[in-house]
């Protein structure tokens, strides 16, 4: 699992990509009011690496930083 530093750093991050994703996600049926940009990234994140960002090990956590910065730039 990741170490308390690295989760708190990967959540700020994951907070800063929803802040960037915000009013650019597609729409979606599933959500008629809007989608939200935060629980994206999270939940692309989990699916990503079949893990929570806390559960990651700490030797993967510049590949997450990685796929959320992925994320931001190929919105979906």
């Amino acid at each position: 699992t990741m170490n308390d530093d690295n989760a708190k750093a990967i959540w700020a991050y994951i907070q800063e990509a929803g802040d960037k994703l915000s009013g650019k996600l597609p729409p979606s049926r599933n959500h008629p009011r809007g989608r939200n940009p935060y629980a994206h990234v999270a939940i692309c994140v989990k699916s990503k690496f079949s893990q929570s960002y806390k559960e990651i090990p700490d030797e993967k956590f510049q590949d997450v930083l990685d796929y959320i910065d992925f994320l931001v730039d190929n919105p979906s």
